[in-house]
């Protein structure tokens, strides 16, 4: 995945989310996410990148730039 929207998404669906679900769970509002999910922003605030991140339950980095953990690595973790 190669933006901030498809990794959002992406994360957002793994978990079976609405934005409006996302929303409530991590205090952004529906449209900043729907903004990020479709690319419509430059470069999130790093206190919204956190929320949506700790939401998630991936990292920042990974939410930011593809680096890092991810869902996949997550899930992992939390198997063992």
């Amino acid at each position: 995945m190669s933006t901030i929207g498809e990794r959002l998404r992406s994360a957002r669906l793994r978990l079976a989310l609405s934005q409006e679900d996302l929303a409530t769970r991590s205090g952004v509002p529906v449209v900043t996410i729907s903004r990020a999910e479709n690319d419509r922003f430059e470069m999130p605030r790093p206190s919204t990148v956190r929320k949506l991140a700790q939401a998630l339950d991936v990292a920042p980095g990974w939410l930011l730039f593809g680096e890092g953990e991810g869902p996949a690595i997550i899930e992992g973790k939390d198997a063992a």
